[in-house]
């Protein structure tokens, strides 16, 4: 597939993924909507990561550090729900592993 298209969705991808976690972590009527949302662009955002990698590198680690990142952003609203941390930390804290995992992807440093 068209390496552009790939980046395309994967980013479509996270940009539904912090919008469904600003509406997770503000609560509101449309909470059930936007936890599906979250789980279904944390799928997009898996599945054309590794289809923009095509074979993950197994002698290097920024994949695995990546994929760490997106396990934390997946478990995220279930931190603010249960109240382990404030929303305003988690979406914080989220902010930046997003950062963290655009500045791997980019430099893919290790």
């Amino acid at each position: 597939m068209d390496p552009i298209v790939l980046k395309t969705l994967h980013l479509a991808g996270v940009f539904a993924l912090f919008s469904s976690l600003g509406a997770v972590m503000l609560g509101g009527s449309g909470k059930k909507g936007a936890s599906i949302l979250h789980g279904v662009s944390l799928v997009l955002i898996l599945l054309v990561g590794f289809a923009i990698l095509e074979k993950p590198p197994m002698d290097q680690y920024w994949w695995m550090v990546k994929l760490a990142l997106w396990l934390f952003i997946g478990v995220a609203p279930a931190l603010s729900k249960r109240k382990v941390l404030p929303a305003s930390v988690v979406l914080t804290l989220c902010l930046v592993a997003a950062t963290a995992a655009a500045w791997l992807g980019l430099t893919k440093p290790f």
